[in-house]
């Protein structure tokens, strides 16, 4: 079953910018050449997107190709489909990388184990129940690559799907 979803790369050294598309390429099994427009959030830095048709989980595929790199910012998303759920990966050098599960609406779907554990952590004093419903919905993921998704001013706008 094939799905379809789109890699945002938020920042990346020119040095890095060929070696994303090799990584890429080696995903999806061809050739790929990506648009690079200079990412003003982070001079120096090049941003681009590009929208992939692939087997259902493929954007896990493209983030663990694309994770561990200094310096690169990249968010990946995918469809849902008749036998797979949506995903969604966000990365930053700080914090890492995000996954989440989609629903057809784009909504982030918590497991009830991971919203039990939380709860059960807040109760027990660990931590916020606030600080920790945010960690599940990538709030700090969010936070932190929202100026880079606005600076992209001028990026060409990919629409998934159409909704009649």
């Amino acid at each position: 079953m094939t799905t379809r979803g789109v890699l945002y790369v938020h920042s990346a050294p020119r040095a890095l910018c060929p070696h994303v598309e090799w990584a890429v390429a080696g995903v999806l099994g061809v050739r790929v050449q990506l648009d690079w427009i200079r990412q003003p959030a982070a001079p120096g830095t090049w941003r681009s997107e590009f929208s992939w048709k692939g087997r259902a989980g493929t954007a896990s595929q493209l983030a663990s190709a694309l994770r561990g790199w200094d310096l690169l910012r990249f968010e990946v998303t995918s469809e849902p489909c008749p036998t797979a759920e949506g995903e969604r990966y966000s990365s930053t050098p700080g914090l890492g990388i995000f996954h989440a599960v989609t629903g057809m609406h784009g909504d982030i779907l918590i497991p009830e184990d991971r919203l039990r554990a939380a709860l059960a952590r807040s109760v027990r004093g660990e931590s916020d129940l606030e600080a920790e419903i945010a960690s599940l919905l990538g709030k700090p993921w969010d936070d932190e690559l929202e100026s880079f998704r606005h600076a992209g001013e001028g990026a060409p706008v990919r629409w998934l799907h159409q909704v009649v």
